[in-house]
């Protein structure tokens, strides 16, 4: 996290979930960590992240949390707790390339094997 010059670094994991999971997990936490509402540029380099919170969600939204073929949104639980965190915040979503070079996108990346690599050796 950055504002003003002032950086914040953020990580954890927890066991047997997947990087769909942790990727939701991070942009939650990452606005949650924010004291009051904010103008937040969050960058992700997943597109399903990206892509859920801006196209997809309302469409699950208005199916019940289904999918267009009826069948149950994969990590409804946390999609809901995204859609509320935004919602504290006027969010603009950009997608950086992932392993591509951009600085942040790599401390964002070393700061998720670190927490990977801690749970791995409990």
């Amino acid at each position: 996290m950055r504002w003003r010059g002032q950086e914040k670094r953020l990580s954890g994991g927890e066991e047997h979930t997947t990087n769909n999971k942790m990727e939701l997990t991070a942009a939650i936490e990452g606005l949650a960590a924010l004291t009051r509402p904010s103008t937040v540029v969050l960058y992700t380099d997943s597109s399903y992240v990206r892509n859920g919170i801006m196209s997809w969600v309302k469409g699950w939204q208005a199916n019940g949390w289904q999918t267009k073929d009826r069948k149950p949104v994969k990590n409804a639980d946390l999609w809901r707790k995204l859609v509320e965190e935004e919602k504290r915040h006027e969010v603009t979503w950009k997608w950086v390339k992932g392993h591509n070079g951009d600085h942040y996108n790599e401390i964002a990346d070393d700061l998720a094997t670190s927490a990977a690599r801690e749970i791995a050796g409990r």
